[in-house]
């Protein structure tokens, strides 16, 4: 979960001004019927009620609270948003998988602005990949895998470090997902520029030599796929502990970056991507962007 305090209004682009995180992982916290259980709702009305705290201290206006794939996907999800309402006052717009891949074009295609040219870009999340391309601000294609970092730990690697059968098993199971997908892309021609969003891509670009976080928003982060392919069987040989001592990883993500890492490497292969940019704009920014245009419009 992660509050993002911005200072924004319309013709300005939003200014960071807080940041609030707490690790829920709820796509690990599925059980066999696809139910978040009840230790995973109990802890997402916690965290929302320390969002609410700590949106009330810094002076927030406007909140514009939403959940994404583990929610959406959730069997009993009506159940889990009307807890979170009964028990917060807080009404969670659920995003589907496209309007996923539609905002997080959207805050990409702002940062990078008209000269990028057409985009393709990539994004994984604790429960879906979303994937979009396109050369104006809405996608001409955009759709939503279910092949999140978090997600498929939970459901492919219960080893620590995973065995060499399970990490097989998975990279099949990723390419053949992805591979459905890259002919809808492939028929609008080849990307100008192909950028990444995410912690996962961050974390990736990080060990493989990318600026530090601390180094600031404006410098350029690269991925490139020979890099990634050399550091894949070396991230599946460690254990999370080892993981977590990388440079760039939080322990709460370590656990998940070996299924990340094979999602970004077969979406870069089969995609053809030798080298990609990272975006520190994401999913969040492109929800404040909206809401910024519709109030500039009213």
């Amino acid at each position: 979960m992660h509050l993002l305090v911005v200072d924004a209004h319309p013709g300005a682009r939003p200014l960071p001004a807080h940041s609030h995180k707490a690790e829920l992982r709820l796509a690990e916290l599925l059980d066999g019927n696809g139910a978040i259980g009840p230790d995973g709702v109990e802890k997402l009305v916690a965290v929302v009620k320390d969002a609410l705290q700590a949106a009330e201290d810094k002076g927030v206006e406007d909140l514009l609270p939403f959940a994404t794939s583990a929610v959406r996907e959730a069997s009993n999800a009506d159940d889990v948003l009307a807890r979170v309402k009964a028990e917060t006052g807080v009404e969670l717009q659920v995003l589907s998988g496209a309007e996923e891949a539609r905002l997080t074009f959207l805050a990409v295609r702002r940062w990078f602005g008209w000269s990028a040219g057409k985009l393709l870009v990539l994004d994984i999340g604790g429960g879906s990949l979303e994937i979009a391309y396109g050369i104006d601000e809405q996608p001409d294609a955009a759709v939503s895998l279910p092949l999140g970092a978090g997600r498929l730990t939970a459901g492919w690697l219960p080893g620590d470090p995973p065995s060499a059968d399970d990490i097989r098993a998975l990279r099949r199971h990723v390419r053949a997902e992805i591979a459905r997908t890259v002919g809808e892309f492939s028929r609008f021609g080849a990307p100008d520029h192909v950028v990444a969003t995410s912690k996962t891509f961050k974390q990736l670009a990080r060990i493989a030599g990318a600026a530090r976080s601390a180094d600031g928003l404006y410098v350029q982060r690269e991925l490139k796929r020979g890099s990634l392919e050399s550091w894949v069987p070396r991230l599946g040989a460690m254990t999370t502990a080892q993981r977590s001592a990388l440079p760039g990883v939080s322990e709460g993500r370590s656990g998940q970056l070996v299924a990340g890492a094979l999602v970004a490497e077969a979406a870069m292969d089969l995609f053809g991507v030798e080298n990609l940019e990272v975006c520190p704009w994401a999913l969040r920014e492109g929800v404040i962007l909206r809401r910024l245009d519709h109030m500039g419009s009213a």
